[in-house]
């Protein structure tokens, strides 16, 4: 079995937005450490920023299905017991409209049942509510918008 360290995503989309996050892990017992540029954004912005269940771009962004989910659990900010794997928060951009980020996530893995390996980074449109807006769609999707560039999750060295 291959033990991966390193993943990486090149994100793109319909809109102007683009970037390169990496994900790095020394072993499976340590959060992961999610890196990033992400350039086409608004100045000024939090967008949602989260891994979906599909590493399926055929009809674009829209066919990375929903939010990685395997527990069943209610949309979230990171750091709630209550949140989808999947939910990473927002990103913020600068004046430029460009997201530059280093943080690190306790759920996912890149290893074993919760491994992200595979699945889709979407950045949306809109602002991640974290769950608090609410509302149903908060609860399912922190009503954070559109799709604005995605990608697949692909191990790296």
């Amino acid at each position: 079995m291959i033990s991966v360290k390193k993943a990486v995503v090149i994100l793109r989309g319909e809109s102007n937005v683009t970037g390169k996050v990496t994900f790095a892990q020394s072993s499976s017992s340590v959060p992961v450490t999610i890196s990033g540029e992400i350039n086409g954004l608004d100045p000024k912005a939090k967008r949602g920023f989260h891994i979906h269940s599909l590493g399926d771009l055929s009809s674009g962004c829209m066919s990375t299905g929903s939010h990685y989910n395997p527990l069943q659990k209610n949309h979230g900010a990171p750091s709630s017991n209550e949140r989808h794997v999947g939910d990473l928060g927002n990103i913020e951009s600068d004046s430029d409209g460009v997201a530059k980020f280093e943080f690190t996530d306790r759920v996912i893995n890149l290893n074993g049942p919760f491994s992200i390996i595979g699945r889709a980074v979407v950045v949306h449109g809109g602002t991640d509510d974290l769950g608090k807006g609410g509302d149903e769609e908060s609860l399912k999707t922190g009503n954070a918008g559109s799709r604005a560039a995605c990608g697949i999750i692909g191990m790296s060295e």
